[in-house]
């Protein structure tokens, strides 16, 4: 794919950053956190340069969010430091391009299964200034860690194993996926969307032994790690999420997600004063999706006899999630225990 010069920047590198994608079955509990019925796709935009002209930070990306079959979903403009958000995104599979001056300059594919919640996925990007006439690298050579470069039968097992996906067919897709993985044990990729599909199935061993294989072959590939993590906690294997996660909180220390799962797994294992610094940090990375850090931490205080922190922390929830079907024992509560 040919791409526009630009007439200022050459990209050097690309990162995709997702906190849940790829495959990932959402696991953040039953709170609805929007009126609508589906999903929604939030992220930060993050363009880093090195020695940019005066004014560099200023520039503007599209956002497009395409489905499978290529339709347009939804588009939005956003600066070099800003967010986005997609609202109210039915389940299924779909892309989002970056495009800079009409150009497309990165793409990452994004999985919704499960219960619709918030999903995150960052993207940060790096450039520097001073080189005219230079073109940008098509996205499928940019290295990205959700990207493995596999052989022409394997692609084509992989596009159906994600249309047999898409369509429900589970078995299908795990039969392709298997086939992938036994030609070439190295498609970390294959291993991860195999853990998808036994997951789906709710075949929760097998799942974990995919998901594991995957960080095996590439221990610093975040998703793997965050998604085995997942299924030990859904196994109330804690100690192994433990494990997991913080191999994944390694790779991404700004994954809000996994500090989120990490303090909710120190709470299963009664370790409070462990499980309080994880829900901080999500709620300092993301304040807004990671509302729940805020009932977490409201009832390991309770738990305490901390009951005006409590309320503190039930007050700050509301803020952010005031359609919480349980509104009104919560106010009662933060009325009762809130310090003057």
């Amino acid at each position: 794919m040919e791409f526009a010069k630009f007439k200022h920047l050459v990209w050097l590198a690309l990162f995709l950053v997702a906190t849940v994608s790829n495959g990932v079955l959402a696991q953040r509990g039953t709170i609805p956190t929007r009126s609508g019925t589906g999903f929604t796709v939030f992220g930060d935009v993050d363009v880093r340069d090195e020695g940019p002209p005066a004014g560099a930070k200023q520039l503007t990306f599209d956002l497009l969010l395409y489905s499978r079959s290529g339709v347009l979903v939804d588009r939005q403009r956003v600066g070099s430091k800003g967010r986005y958000r997609f609202l109210n995104v039915p389940a299924g599979d779909y892309e989002i391009a970056i495009e800079f001056e009409s150009s497309e300059v990165a793409r990452t594919q994004i999985r919704l299964v499960g219960t619709p919640t918030d999903i995150q996925q960052n993207i940060s990007l790096q450039l520097h200034s001073g080189m005219t006439g230079s073109k940008i690298a098509s996205p499928s050579t940019i290295s990205a860690e959700d990207v493995y470069d596999r052989k022409p039968p394997n692609i084509r097992r992989f596009e159906s194993a994600r249309e047999a996906f898409d369509k429900k067919d589970y078995q299908k897709a795990i039969d392709l996926l298997r086939m992938i993985v036994t030609d070439d044990p190295q498609d970390f990729q294959a291993w991860s969307e195999l853990g998808t599909s036994y997951l789906a199935l709710k075949n929760l061993s097998e799942s974990e032994a995919a998901y594991l294989h995957a960080t095996e072959v590439r221990p610093r590939f975040f998703l793997a790690s965050l998604n085995l993590g997942k299924v030990r906690l859904m196994q109330k294997n804690f100690d192994g999420a433990i494990t997991a996660l913080d191999q994944a909180l390694a790779v991404q220390r700004n994954s809000a997600e996994c500090n989120f799962l990490l303090g909710d797994t120190y709470l299963q294992l009664k370790k409070g004063s462990k499980a309080v610094g994880y829900l901080y940090e999500a709620l300092r990375i993301d304040p807004q999706g990671m509302a729940e850090a805020h009932l977490r931490l409201a009832a390991l205080y309770h738990g305490a006899g901390m009951r005006d922190r409590a309320a503190i922390e039930y007050e700050q929830f509301l803020k952010k999630r005031p359609e919480y079907p349980e509104r009104k024992k919560l106010e009662q509560y933060i009325a009762q225990n809130k310090k003057p």
